[in-house]
């Protein structure tokens, strides 16, 4: 595609954007509501050609020797497809939020204050990989009043174009504007440099979603606000009370669930208290699940296998198989060591002293904390938000899980009966 023809496209992308954005800030709970019904079930009875589609991406991914971590998040089947359906269906559970009144109160003067929740407008959300962003994103913005351009990578483009065709489905038979969920027509990059540069007369914020290249691209070319994270360099930290069971438990699966999402943990802290009792079960139980383990020198100490971790592990979000281990002297070090090598997004604290975890939830500064629980509940669907676009590292707008309220802001309302102001 030409320059010319792709500022064509992009501007027509974008006009359509913005009327569509002004019918839904006014669309109805139900019709909402409606038009994710019906893309739930159009994602249910296209599930054949879904499959069909990803099978192509599948055949390309391989061609191109993309990671195992990408082909992960790449890979569709029934589960995967009848999550997404359920997920659109959560979302349909959920409140409305545009129009709620967050706060209300009355002036000396007689003028009554209201908060009001709004849409954000037209939202460009960019992602890699992962098809069922394509049906997430969509979702999110259309029960949030967003209008939204979608701009998949090339690994998921066969996917994502059958999805938006699930999602225009449910729009066209709500009475909504097709064009309230748009995606990007071609893979060429170039399209990607126009949504960040070129179209902030008409996009209000941009979402990027995958690996730390395209979201510092965003974040560095972008001239309309972004929503992001860099690293999900997350840590789970096994504290001298932990329950040896429990801990063992909570560290395979924060690292080995799905090693190639955000909320995986890369680091294992241990509490130096617990050397003789936790550091060897937990290291054999790593090993023995197929991770690698990369450890300081009290690691490597209880089992041969265990490789020298260097500086740069610390700091390393590896999405896959592989876990830095480091013993440190109590929640206080863990701590200091996740706000020097942590990227904010989700730790994990493993003990059942409650003043020692209260310690840990309280200074550790990152998006998300738990106390004895997995980081990979580091999901918006988890925290009942029925799906997520991502999770936000950012402390302005919006933090954590970015899901229905998260696209909004609102708006003051101001209720008089001819008040001026005296000079």
């Amino acid at each position: 595609m030409d320059s010319a023809e792709l500022d064509r496209v992009m501007r027509a992308l974008g006009a359509e954007a913005v009327i569509a954005s002004a019918v839904l800030a006014r669309a109805s709970r139900a019709a909402k509501d409606a038009a994710l019904t019906e893309a739930a079930a159009l994602l249910r009875q296209q599930l054949p050609e879904i499959l069909q589609a990803n099978a192509l991406d599948m055949e390309a991914a391989r061609a191109r020797q993309l990671s195992g971590a990408l082909t992960d998040r790449l890979m569709l089947n029934a589960a995967r497809i009848e999550a997404m359906a359920a997920g659109l269906e959560s979302i349909v559970a959920l409140s409305d939020p545009i129009g709620s009144v967050l706060a209300e109160w009355t002036r000396p003067n007689g003028l009554v204050i209201q908060r009001v929740r709004v849409p954000l407008g037209v939202l460009a959300i960019i992602y890699e990989s992962r098809p069922n962003v394509t049906a997430d994103a969509g979702a999110l913005c259309l029960k949030s009043g967003n209008a939204v351009i979608l701009r998949a990578g090339s690994e998921s483009v066969h996917s994502s174009r059958a999805i938006h065709a699930c999602l225009v489905g449910g729009l066209v038979a709500a009475g909504l504007p097709s064009t309230a969920v748009q995606l990007v027509p071609t893979t060429d990059r170039e399209a990607v440099r126009y949504l960040l540069a070129e179209m902030a007369d008409t996009i209000d914020v941009v979402v990027p979603r995958g690996g730390k290249g395209l979201i510092e691209r965003v974040q560095r070319e972008a001239r309309v606000p972004v929503i992001g994270h860099l690293d999900g360099n997350c840590h789970v930290y096994v504290d001298q009370d932990a329950d040896l069971a429990m801990a063992c438990s909570i560290v395979l699966n924060a690292k080995l669930r799905r090693t190639g999402i955000c909320g995986a943990a890369e680091t294992l802290l241990v509490d130096e208290a617990a050397v003789s009792t936790h550091l060897a079960p937990l290291i054999e139980a790593l090993l023995a699940a197929g991770c690698e383990v990369r450890g300081d020198a009290l690691s490597q100490a209880v089992d041969s296998r265990v490789r020298a971790a260097t500086e740069d592990d610390w700091y390393t979000e590896y999405l896959d198989s592989i876990i830095a281990v480091k013993v440190v002297a109590g929640v206080d070090a863990a701590c200091a060591h996740i706000a020097h090598y942590g990227s904010a997004h989700t730790e994990s604290i493993v003990t059942n002293n409650d003043a020692t975890a209260e310690r840990f939830l309280s200074q550790v500064d990152s998006a998300i904390v738990l106390h004895n629980a997995s980081t990979q509940f580091a999901d918006g669907g988890e925290f009942g938000m029925g799906a997520e676009i991502g999770i936000s590292t950012d402390k302005f707008h919006a933090r954590g899980p970015v899901g229905v309220e998260q696209l909004t802001s609102y708006k003051y309302v101001v209720r008089g009966k001819g008040q001026v102001r005296p000079g």
